[in-house]
Parts: structure tokens; C-alpha cells; sequence
């Protein structure tokens, strides 16, 4: 079939993207779904900083590509060997295809899924075939899914059922932000009621951090952003306390108020400095926590006898280190208990054809979460 996509021809154009734009709203081929495949009708598809970071290189992928992770939909077509998932299901797309038989998927993570990494690094699907096409060339997925479009082919690893009357543009935030976000704090940190956390960037996964940090019964949670009016909507969310961290002396300040630095700091700013600030705003014994993915030539220095003499932990967080067909259902449970309330994340909502600019938004901070919604 042909559909409607925003297709990446290369990244690393100027700002502003309404006026370079790297994402051509281009008519683009689709073929129908091979074995283990699910063909998905796209409702709802959010913007995220890892799409941000292929656009402006940070996260370099190959390209052409059909960019877009955070999506939700409704299966259309079902390949051979799929039975489980029909036409008419509700399903959120995720961004990890875990094969189940690698070593990390038999250890119960599948967020380090090793043919799912490969894949997502080459462009392909799980089983390592392209779907998408134009003018007969080939066209690569974005990490499995490629949610920018009219309709995407995924692998049936790639989509969670998803049961809940919830409307599309709320549901795709759980494929990304309130997994990563609400995640690290519950799966990768494990923070138990009664703890101090921080979070240094307050996008959408960041305010997801603080959303489960809040969940989870924190005593303190100190925000941190550059900007005022993220830092007031975090203390609407939960947060006790905030600074900003254009302060020469935010690290000082979060110590201060954490009476020497908190339990459990998680850094989601996609930034060295902000990793530096985590680390430095952290306590004796405490847990540093980053799901950044700032550029992989950017380097962090810090005081490695800390590591030992103040028994620190500096941890790594992939997809919230979740079992995506546990934690998601059990998430959106929590959202529909009022506990989790990701629908306030939601700034914009937005057509295709508006997607650059939705990524000026997203690069200015002037956005939390934006959804492209179709119909």
C-alpha cells in the first residue's frame, strides 16, 4: 500500500525545522506484514527526544528512514505464525522487539534484547527485513516501529495488547515516556517508600520520573530543569521541591535541601552536565540513575574513588528496564486508579504535516509531550 509518512533523508539540518525540514511528508510504499509481523493502523504518535536526537544526529541511524517511536494503534492485518493479536486490537508499540530465546531475554531483560539492539541499529525489523520502500529503494524502520506514518509493519514483538478504554493519544505515551520514565524509578532504582530523589530534565520522561517517584511513596523529590515553568508544573505533579539548574550552585542547593544529597537521582536530560549534576547532587551510598542518550562522542569524568569510598551506584536505564507485557498493562492500570496521571503531560496535539515544527517545540522546551494524531 501507499501511505503518508515523515521520512528522514538526513539529519543534522539547521533550526529551525519548519523551515529546513528534515522530515518530508512523503507518499512512501508499505508492504503487507511477513511471518511474525502485524500490520498497525497509526491513531496516535508521540514526540520524543530520541526521535529529536536522530534528526539533529545525535543518534546517528541509517538513513532513509521513517521516524517515530511512541505510538499506538489498531491491528489491521496479522502475518503468519501471529496468533494472538487480531484485526480490530488496540496495541502500543514498543521500541524493543525482545526476541525471548537471547541470554538477556531468558534473564528476564528484555530491554537488552541482543537481535533486538541489532536490528534497531540496522534499520530492519526483528527478523531483519525493511517493509517500507520509495521509488523501489529501500527505506529503514526507526528502532522497529516507524509511528510517522499512515501505518506501520512491526514485528508481533514489538506490540503490546492493550485492553483499557483509553483514548490513542493517551495510550502512546505509555509505549515510551511512562515506560522509560516510570520505569527507572520502579524497576531500575527500585525506590522504596520513605526515599529522597531528584530529576534533572523535565520533559516527558523526566515528569514520568517524577509521576513515579511520587507513586512510589518519596519522601522528597527535588525537580530540576533550566526552566521556571517546568519546575511549577512538577510541584503541580508532586514535586516537594525545585531548582534551577542554571544555578552555578544547583548541586550546593539540592544537598542542602536533601541534608547531604538524595537516595536515588535520575538524570533524563540527554546531557553531560546534567549527568555531572546528578552525580554530584547524589548521596553517600546513593543511586545515580541516567536514561540520557546524549551524543556517544560526549565523555563523563568523575571521581572514581567515590564509587568505593561512598559505596555509589551509577546505573544505566533502557526502556525503564522493563517487561514490557508486564509493566505496561500494570501502568495503565495505575493511570486508570489516578495514580499516574500522564494525560497532564500532554501540551499539543498535532497533524502530520505539522511535525517539524512540533520538533522546534520539543528542541525550545516550549513542549512537554506532543502527540501527531490521525485519522
Amino acid at each position: 500500500m501507499r501511505m503518508r509518512a515523515a521520512l528522514l533523508r538526513q539529519s543534522g539540518l539547521p533550526l529551525p525545522y519548519a523551515r529546513s525540514r528534515p522530515l518530508d511528508i512523503a507518499e512512501v510504499e508499505l508492504n503487507p506484514p511477513g511471518h511474525g509481523e502485524v500490520l498497525v493502523k497509526i491513531k496516535a504518535a508521540g514526540l520524543c527526544h530520541s526521535d529529536l536526537s536522530v534528526i539533529n544526529g545525535d543518534r546517528p541511524r541509517p538513513t532513509p528512514m521513517v521516524v517515530g517511536h511512541e505510538a499506538s494503534g489498531i491491528v489491521e492485518e496479522v502475518g503468519e505464525g501471529v496468533n494472538d493479536l487480531a484485526p480490530g486490537d488496540h496495541v502500543v508499540l514498543v521500541f524493543v522487539p525482545s526476541c525471548g530465546a537471547c541470554i538477556p531475554c531468558a534473564t528476564g531483560r528484555p530491554a537488552l534484547c541482543e537481535p533486538g539492539a541489532k536490528a534497531n541499529g540496522a534499520g530492519t525489523l526483528l527478523r531483519g527485513e525493511r517493509r517500507l520502500s520509495i521509488a523501489c529503494e529501500p527505506v529503514n524502520h526507526h528502532i522497529g516501529v516507524s509511528a510517522f506514518a499512515e501505518y506501520a509493519v512491526v514485528s508481533r514483538e514489538s506490540c503490546v495488547k492493550v485492553t483499557a478504554p483509553l483514548p490513542f493519544e493517551h495510550s502512546a505515551l505509555f509505549g515510551c515516556a511512562v515506560l522509560t520514565g516510570v520505569g527507572a524509578v520502579v524497576n531500575t532504582a527500585k525506590v522504596p517508600p520513605g526515599s529522597s530523589v531528584a530529576v534533572v530534565g523535565l520533559g516527558g520522561i523526566g515528569l514520568c520520573s517524577v509521576l513515579g517517584a511520587v507513586a512510589s511513596g518519596a519522601r522528597q523529590i527535588i525537580a530540576v530543569d533550566l526552566s521556571d515553568e517546568k519546575l511549577e508544573f512538577a510541584r503541580q505533579l508532586g514535586a516537594t521541591h525545585t531548582v534551577n539548574a542554571r544555578s552555578p550552585k544547583a548541586a550546593e542547593e539540592i544537598r542542602d535541601l536533601s541534608g547531604g544529597g538524595v537516595d536515588f537521582f535520575f538524570e533524563m536530560a540527554g546531557a553531560v552536565p546534567a549527568l555531572e549534576l546528578a552525580y554530584a547532587g547524589t548521596a553517600r551510598g546513593g543511586t545515580t540513575v541516567t536514561a540520557g542518550l546524549p551524543h556517544p562522542d560526549r565523555k563523563l569524568s568523575i571521581q572514581a574513588v567515590s564509587l568505593v569510598a561512598e559505596e555509589r551506584t551509577l546505573k544505566g536505564s533502557y526502556i525503564g528496564t522493563c517487561v514490557p507485557r508486564r509493566d505496561l498493562p500494570n501502568f495503565v492500570a495505575m493511570f486508570l486508579g489516578g495514580r499516574l496521571p500522564v494525560d497532564r503531560l500532554l501540551t499539543h496535539t498535532l497533524s502530520l504535516d505539522e511535525i517539524n515544527l512540533g520538533f522546534d517545540r520539543l528542541h525550545d522546551g516550549s513542549a512537554i509531550r506532543q502527540v501527531v494524531l490521525f485519522d
